[in-house]
């Protein structure tokens, strides 16, 4: 597999910065907006549970498993198309 030229470094970089940035803002908000805002969400219910209590508990679980699954799914995705996979094909 030949070497990447930088112009094609500079373009994996940048997708990839973009790709960070947006699971870390999404992670972000699941980490520490809803928690500081469970007050007022708290007024409303989910299942018998107050809805902030829900969203932090069993939301945020689930949001930050699928950021996982999606971040590496995506990211293989960028390297792939950029040729700098790691599996061999």
């Amino acid at each position: 597999m030949p070497e990447p030229t930088e112009e094609t470094r500079r373009k994996h970089w940048g997708k990839t910065k973009n790709l960070t940035i947006v699971v870390l803002v999404i992670w972000a908000v699941f980490a520490f907006i809803l928690p500081w805002n469970a007050k007022g969400l708290n007024e409303l219910s989910f299942l018998g549970f107050p809805l902030g209590y829900y969203f932090t508990v069993q939301g945020s679980l689930i949001v930050f498993v699928l950021l996982i699954f999606f971040q590496n799914w995506r990211q293989d995705s960028i390297d792939d198309e950029f040729g700098v996979s790691e599996e061999e094909k």
